[in-house]
């Protein structure tokens, strides 16, 4: 069921199957999604990297994730697009920038308790009822289906990741260098940079992080280099040197010894292994 509008608004609702997944392995650029399992043993890899979801599991993914189906059962997919509502120019409203999407971590997973589930079945029921509507306040009303949505898969997240846990000008400043880093990774790799977008020091950064996880600022920002690099090695046809002045590096060796540190294997026996059958 889709909904679009008279200015390239999209928005859809439906169900991923064995047989139909096309909706998240042939994505639209721009296009956000939320999955939401609905059974059991759900295998995907995304960005070359294999992944079990059990049932109610929710993942959020962008138009840069490559996915590949390798077994599922049923899934309910939400995907809408900028024009009909930007999560950064909405930040204020619904605060999962940084979070669900365009995030510098890895791919959010949620794990809703039953109280979260009977909610978010709740919010896909009345999104399928609304889009059989067709006047003019059908796209506000999605609108206010999709925010209530996101918000509550934010709360999730933030609490499973003790985020909730922060003040709320220190879980700001963790969702804006997140956002930073999606930004400018390509050409920004140390955290000075990003501190002075911030006007926070270098410290400040670290003992922020330091209350989260155990992963550093650096290392959030090298994560992001390498989940690109193992992209474009994987999934172009670009030359390691050409990946490599694409993420920002001088010279091959550079990159090469950066990869390496990072992945265990150089560039080369990266790609090789990936790309036999």
């Amino acid at each position: 069921m889709k909904y679009v509008g008279n200015t390239d608004e999209y928005f859809e609702i439906t169900t991923l199957t064995q047989s139909d997944h096309s909706i998240l392995t042939q994505p639209i650029e721009g296009q956000l999604s939320v999955v939401w399992f609905l059974e059991e043993n759900n295998t995907l890899k995304i960005d070359s990297v294999e992944s079990t979801f059990g049932k109610d599991q929710i993942i959020c993914v962008t138009s840069f994730h490559k996915v590949e189906i390798l077994s599922i059962g049923t899934a309910k997919v939400l995907r809408f697009n900028s024009p009909f509502y930007c999560i950064v120019n909405h930040d204020s409203e619904v605060g999962c920038k940084g979070i669900l999407f365009f995030g510098s971590r890895s791919l959010p997973v949620l794990y809703p308790n039953l109280d979260d589930i009977k909610a978010i079945d709740g919010l896909t029921q009345m999104v399928q009822l609304e889009m059989q509507s067709r006047d003019e306040l059908q796209q506000e009303m999605l609108q206010m289906l999709l925010k209530r949505l996101l918000i509550l898969c934010t709360r999730i997240y933030k609490t499973q990741e003790n985020i909730d846990k922060l003040p709320k000008g220190e879980t700001d400043i963790i969702r804006e260098f997140n956002f930073l880093v999606e930004q400018h990774f390509k050409e920004k790799h140390a955290v000075s940079e990003y501190a002075s977008l911030l006007n926070k020091s270098p410290k400040t950064l670290s003992n922020l992080f330091g209350k989260l996880h155990d992963k550093s600022p650096l290392k959030m920002i090298q994560d992001r280099v390498m989940l690109e690099a193992r992209r474009l090695l994987r999934y172009t046809e670009l030359s390691i040197s050409e990946v490599g002045y694409e993420l920002g590096f001088n010279d091959i060796q550079s990159f090469s010894r950066f990869f390496k540190k990072n992945q265990g294997e150089s560039p080369t026996e990266f790609r090789i292994v990936k790309l036999v059958p």
